[in-house]
């Protein structure tokens, strides 16, 4: 089952549209997340922001964007002012111009995503638009709407779909010569040449990612794997009391030492008995950290 559709909206080519789903192709969701504790007692801590003069805590409803025209200060803009910054396009893929795929700047490209025709009555208009490209062997430039930020959209046939991978804008790509300006123009020597020509021919391989793995994803899993296994996991220290007294107990001891006899009390059913303390302890050694322990 796919997941949810990231944007919905219409595939256009001239007189030609349907409708679509954008789908992420990518996911962080096998990266080892961690939450940032309070040392001394396992809670998870919470971020706040701060006034840089003040030092006094900004609350989200007193936090506003500001842009800096001079040291220290700000043209003010509100949400409801970038929210009316026009954008056209916004439910809609147009394709502008096609181009061969040889021809796209690989710095270029930044986020893929799988594109798909949205129900039956979609999928011949998709059709027609997918295989047109794969036999002129083109790919189609157009623009859309993600993230309420205008985005150059490179669209290419990919299996039963579309890829459709936006790129960036041209000014925000480097040139690569004031990265590449120092390196010396030399012609290697032909023994060199042909000795790492030869190596390169042994390591020919068909191209297969599957061989590259994360191998820190992996070193972390191994450093929980071991950590969980060999110690006890922290767990939230419980803010309640460990021990519950019985109200009805310390009266009848209080009345036993006046010289009184207690007479017969019914104890309320939400009355708990006292835990002993062998059995928090060793609960507390099962479960994880005890407040001892934390902080060492």
């Amino acid at each position: 089952m796919a997941p949810r559709p990231q944007w919905k909206g219409y595939l256009k080519l001239s007189l030609v549209s349907c409708a679509v789903n954008l789908y992420p192709a990518l996911t962080s969701s096998y990266r080892t997340r961690f939450h940032t504790l309070n040392r001394a007692t396992g809670h998870r801590v919470s971020r706040q922001f701060i006034d840089s003069e003040t030092g006094d805590v900004v609350e989200t409803e007193d936090q506003v964007k500001g842009y800096e025209i001079a040291k220290g200060e700000h043209v003010i803009v509100e949400k409801d002012e970038l929210e009316k910054v026009p954008l056209e396009s916004t439910h809609t893929i147009d394709i502008d111009s096609f181009a061969k795929v040889s021809d796209v700047d690989m710095r270029l490209r930044d986020t893929p995503y799988y594109l798909v025709p949205d129900g039956r009555v979609a999928q011949e208009a998709f059709a027609v638009i997918r295989d047109s490209m794969k036999s002129g062997e083109l790919v189609a430039l157009s623009r859309t709407v993600l993230a309420r930020r205008e985005r150059i959209v490179l669209l290419e046939p990919f299996e039963n779909g579309i890829l459709a991978t936006t790129l960036h804008f041209e000014d925000e790509v480097r040139d690569a010569k004031a990265a590449f300006e120092e390196i010396e123009d030399l012609k290697p020597d032909a023994e060199l040449m042909q000795l790492a020509s030869h190596i390169m021919k042994q390591k020919l391989k068909d191209f297969d990612i599957a061989a590259y793995k994360d191998r820190y994803e992996e070193r972390l899993a191994d450093l929980l794997t071991g950590k969980t296994k060999a110690l006890p996991v922290m767990r939230q220290e419980d803010s309640r009391p460990s021990n519950i007294i019985n109200l009805v107990d310390v009266l009848r001891k209080s009345l036993e030492q006046e010289g009184g006899k207690p007479k017969s009390v019914r104890t309320a059913k939400t009355t708990r008995k006292p835990k002993s303390r062998a059995r928090s302890t060793a609960k507390a050694k099962s479960s994880g950290y005890t407040k001892k322990e934390a902080r060492r």
